[in-house]
């Protein structure tokens, strides 16, 4: 049904040639530089706050640096079971052969390598800033709303979030100089394994809308965007946390109209980096237009809200 080329056995043969371990990133003498940012402008939005002096604008990026690893271990939490379903699947029913049951317990083992990486994130991070960060959750108990619905809108979810991955770190990751370059190499490695992933969800996604029919994938569509405003309402939570733990960092009061200064542009800046940069992907757009042309427009219609 999609128009692609990805096959299980070249997806995982360029996942062991790319495979990394936590330990060789972070840790020992891997430490994080608190004296720079380490997210882009374009992820995190602070360059343009003008109650904000250089120290809050650098204290801010690192709060949301902080938070965005936090929120994609957040996510995986249902990407992991997921997978691992949808690869008991294949060998349940036999309609997977041994190559793609190896790449799919690659993409699992590697998604659960992933939370384990911004983990240990977390605790470098909470030993070297001066203050403690407030993050949303439980994970587990919005993972199993997510996966409460249609395996599909799932799927198309999951790659929404694999493309967005590869936007972030090759629009700006990549190129800017700036960044804190240990927390950069924690994104270039992520990045390198999410390349696969978001082609091996191609082609669950693939196999999901075949199953499901017409009507099935007109639901998947409708989760899709289900689940993405159950998320903007946590980004928007999350945002009121950075705010408070701002506010401590700094030991400052904001005034009303500094606080709604702040919050207008980490809303937007939220909204972009997890709902709009990943929902306007030129690939998920393709994808969604070749499992329904209907759906696609309401998919880049609500793209533009979020950018």
């Amino acid at each position: 049904m999609l128009n692609h080329n990805y096959k299980y056995d070249a997806i995982l043969a360029d996942s062991l040639k790319v495979t990394w371990k936590v330990e060789d990133l972070i840790g020992g003498d891997k430490k994080l530089d608190f004296s720079r940012p380490f997210l882009p402008d374009s992820l995190a939005g602070v360059n343009g706050i003008k109650c904000l002096d250089a120290n809050g604008k650098l204290k801010l990026n690192q709060i949301r640096g902080n938070s965005y690893l936090y929120l994609f271990g957040f996510v995986e939490e249902f990407i992991l079971p997921f997978v691992l379903d949808h690869a008991r699947q294949h060998v349940v029913h036999g309609h997977g052969d041994q190559m793609a049951i190896r790449a799919l317990a690659t993409f699992a083992e590697e998604e659960a390598k992933h939370m384990h990486l911004f983990q240990r994130f977390a605790e470098e991070f909470a030993a070297g800033f001066p203050v403690k960060c407030g993050v949303v959750g439980p994970a587990k108990d919005v993972a199993q709303v997510v996966l409460g619905h249609s395996p599909l809108g799932v799927g198309l979810v999951t790659l929404m979030l694999e493309w967005m991955t590869q936007r972030h770190y090759v629009d700006s990751v990549k190129t800017d100089e700036a960044l804190d370059p240990h927390f950069a190499s924690l994104l270039r490695h992520h990045w390198m394994e999410e390349a696969q992933h978001a082609k091996l969800d191609t082609l669950l996604v693939d196999e999901l809308a075949q199953k499901a029919g017409a009507a099935g994938i007109g639901k998947g569509f409708d989760d899709v965007l289900a689940i993405g405003g159950a998320f903007d309402g946590l980004l928007a939570a999350q945002q009121k946390l950075d705010l408070e733990a701002l506010g401590k960092v700094l030991n400052r009061t904001f005034t009303e109209a500094e606080a709604a200064e702040i919050t207008a542009a980490q809303v937007k800046a939220y909204r972009w980096t997890f709902l709009g940069s990943g929902l306007s992907h030129p690939n998920f757009l393709k994808t969604c237009g070749e499992l329904s042309p209907e759906a696609a427009k309401k998919v880049a219609e609500v793209a533009l809200v979020f950018s």
